[in-house]
């Protein structure tokens, strides 16, 4: 795990608008950016999501969720992935570098894809990681607040007055 921050409000969202929409209300409240993460893929559209990152950069994308990803790419590292199992997603915030080093690691969490194997070892019960790899591969979108028990508690709140399906924290 390269953060030492082990507490975790998460949310899932039906839409990349409601994701972006509860991204806008913590920017707005003034959390963190550099605690914040996004994961996420989209089936509803007939258009190709393709979209890399390159260093020093901003994320490069096209398709109908483009200025999405683009704007989140302009505050958050972000990464194209292909996870066997959930297939492409697109992933901004520390969790791309903890995805990055269960793939380095070779973190083999039982039945977990790399993004589970990622989220587990950051401290995130398994039971809670196979619900969010199921939200991700059915086209909704995750999004995880991480920081101290209060900076989560903070977040849980400002994400509680959003359009979630769901919000759970998770303090170690």
């Amino acid at each position: 795990m390269l953060s030492t921050d082990k507490n975790f409000a998460i949310a899932v969202y039906r839409t990349h608008e409601e994701a972006e929409g509860a991204v806008k209300e913590l920017q707005r409240s003034g959390f963190d950016m550099t605690k914040l993460s996004i994961a996420g893929r989209d089936y509803h559209t007939d258009e190709h999501v393709v979209g890399y990152y390159n260093m020093g950069d901003r994320m490069k994308a096209w398709g109908k969720m483009g200025a999405f990803w683009g704007g989140l790419w302009g505050f958050m590292f972000g990464a194209f992935f292909l996870v066997p199992g959930l297939g492409p997603i697109l992933v901004a915030g520390p969790l791309v570098a903890w995805i990055v080093g269960a793939l380095e690691g070779a973190v083999a969490v039982g039945g977990l894809s790399a993004l589970g194997a990622a989220l587990f070892s950051s401290g995130i019960p398994k039971d809670s990681v196979l619900k969010y790899e199921r939200e991700i591969q059915a086209g909704k979108f995750v999004l995880l607040a991480h920081g101290t028990p209060e900076e989560v508690k903070r977040a849980k709140s400002m994400l509680d007055i959003t359009n979630h399906m769901g919000l759970t924290e998770h303090l170690s």
